[in-house]
């Protein structure tokens, strides 16, 4: 295997400070969703972790449990897609920069 010259190491070092900038912005960032019947807020970071649920107190009984239940799942659902959607955009530059094969 060939050792990489000055140049290479270089263009590694750059998109190693590049890759983790990204990381500290994704962690950083913080996506929320609302259930499309307004009983649930759920915020997520861009590193797709949980952050924060807020739930209308109106829905905080057991006749609403299974509608609740619902409303969790579909705000859950539309922030972790719009992290991962958000996720995949900010990286796409920086696997261009790394000439990998097929991206």
């Amino acid at each position: 295997m060939a050792v990489p010259n000055f140049g290479q190491m270089k263009e590694l070092y750059a998109l190693q400070k590049k890759a983790k900038q990204l990381q500290k912005e994704l962690k950083d960032m913080e996506i929320e969703a609302v259930s499309t019947g307004g009983e649930v807020t759920v915020v997520v970071s861009g590193e797709m972790k949980m952050v924060s649920v807020d739930i209308n107190p109106e829905y905080l009984n057991t006749e609403n449990k299974t509608k609740l239940e619902n409303a969790i799942k579909d705000a859950v659902g539309q922030a972790m897609g719009r992290a991962q959607t958000e996720s995949a955009t900010r990286m796409q530059p920086l696997l261009k920069d790394m000439n990998l094969p097929g991206m």
